[in-house]
């Protein structure tokens, strides 16, 4: 079966003077899908959701967004994508339902559907004030929903969900699964790694301009093997407790004084929690809890990712 995809990429390059935002970036993301794109702070995230909406040139490589090339046909590209960036832009002078009409106006959408997409996320009540007096998160709402106006192939959200409290973010999680149920395709970058889990199918690690990693999540996962973590009685068993899951699993342990934890990655499949437990045993360490988990998506990004200072 032949994939089709959504927003393709090959050697994307793009240059701030001397900094080297995207470095050949590679993406390949099939219809219907949702793609989380995680990274660092100056990975290049930004820049790439900017390359691939059309709002910036690349200096060099391709890229296609439903089937059309970012550069020669930037019009069709737009035609087909909604964009949801960092911050709501939404005028705050104008109430909901008129930024809504507003910008149906401008995308030649019908009344209609600005007045369904009102109701849709739960703005109906709100119609009426002006957007000023929205929270952040009926905010970023009305922006998420003036993105859907045109019923795009392929939706870009630039970490939607900064700083807006849990109600507000389990609100635009429910809205993007419910987009991708009906066949949208979503792009995601996010700050948020339990967000990446709950709503990815697919993941890009981009560190440095590059797709360092991809993969689903439990891929990702599988690549940083699990995780064995210790709760002692008393944190003066600490130390005595690192160098057990030290020689354990050959990795550096990570400890935690006020919570009395210590813990460490492994990629040994043969590890098992009694072997652990036998072994702080044998070492005289006092234990409350012993787990050996899969990682979570932050300890997989923790250990896959570098830090740069790249311009976003």
């Amino acid at each position: 079966m032949t994939t089709t995809y959504a927003v393709l990429s090959e050697g994307l390059e793009k240059r701030y003077g001397d900094v080297r935002a995207l470095r050949g970036l590679e993406l390949a993301v099939p219809e219907g899908r949702v793609c989380g794109v995680l990274g660092p702070n100056g990975a290049g995230k930004t820049t790439a959701v900017r390359v691939l909406t059309t709002l910036t040139a690349p200096d060099s490589g391709s890229a296609r967004v439903a089937g059309h090339d970012v550069v020669r046909d930037p019009a069709a590209v737009r035609r087909h994508i909604g964009v949801t960036g960092q911050y709501a832009s939404v005028d705050g002078d104008l109430t909901g339902a008129e930024n809504l009409r507003l910008f149906a106006r401008l995308l030649r959408a019908p009344r209609a559907r600005a007045d369904e997409l009102l109701e849709r996320f739960g703005l109906d009540e709100a119609a009426g004030r002006p957007a000023r007096t929205y929270s952040g998160g009926m905010r970023r709402r009305l922006d998420l929903a003036a993105s859907l106006l045109v019923r795009p192939r392929v939706l870009f959200l630039d970490e939607p969900t900064t700083g807006l409290d849990p109600h507000s973010r389990n609100a635009i999680w429910d809205a993007v699964r419910g987009l991708a149920s009906q066949g949208t395709t979503v792009l995601l970058t996010t700050q948020y790694l339990e967000e990446a889990d709950q709503l990815a199918d697919d993941i890009v690690l981009v560190d440095e301009g590059r797709a360092a990693h991809t993969g689903t999540p439990a891929q990702l996962k599988a690549l940083v093997g699990s995780y064995a973590e210790v709760v002692v009685a008393d944190p003066a068993g600490l130390p005595a407790a690192a160098a057990v899951l030290d020689r354990l699993t050959g990795s550096l342990p990570v400890l935690d004084a006020d919570a009395r934890t210590v813990g460490a990655v492994t990629t040994d499949p043969t590890l098992t929690l009694p072997r652990v437990v036998r072994a702080l045993d044998a070492a005289g360490v006092l234990v409350v809890d012993a787990s050996l988990r899969p990682p979570t998506l932050d300890e997989v990004f923790l250990r896959l990712t570098a830090r740069t200072e790249a311009v976003a």
